[in-house]
């Protein structure tokens, strides 16, 4: 199996010319979000790792980016805080935003739901004759 690779976003700096720059991990991203959250709280590693159910050691390691946990670990570590999957999703993709910037153009997409669809054309000849068996039905009173 081949190795994986980072994808790289331009990273400018004023009066720099672009450089490249590795985009940061999900896992990255959630483990600073739930960090920024704990520490918001006032919250102690233990504490937090406690009411999530998790080890202090694993939840240090998700914090620093180092696990990538499941959506389960994580709907408990985010419970735990007090925030649902949906907000801890919301704010990692809040952040990963303001980190990578966006494209100045994006390229046309590609693929079948791309293509233009054509009006339909009227029927002529034969083909336009609707079946007796296909005419619609006389309502009986």
């Amino acid at each position: 199996m081949g190795q994986l690779t980072r994808a790289t976003t331009p990273a400018t700096t004023p009066g720099t010319t672009p450089t490249s720059r590795p985009e940061p991990l999900w896992r990255e991203l959630t483990g600073r979000v739930l960090r920024r959250h704990r520490h918001e709280r006032g919250e102690r590693l233990a504490e937090t790792a406690e009411r999530a159910g998790v080890s202090t050691q694993y939840l240090s390691e998700v914090e620093r980016g180092r696990k990538d946990p499941s959506s389960e670990i994580l709907a408990a570590v985010a419970g735990a805080l007090d925030l649902t999957l949906l907000d801890l999703a919301a704010e990692v993709a809040r952040d990963l935003r303001h980190l990578a910037p966006a494209p100045a153009t994006r390229p046309a997409p590609v693929g079948p739901r791309s293509l233009p669809v054509a009006a339909p054309r009227p029927v002529e000849g034969p083909a336009a004759v609707v079946p007796r068996a296909c005419a619609p039905l006389a309502l009986v009173a």
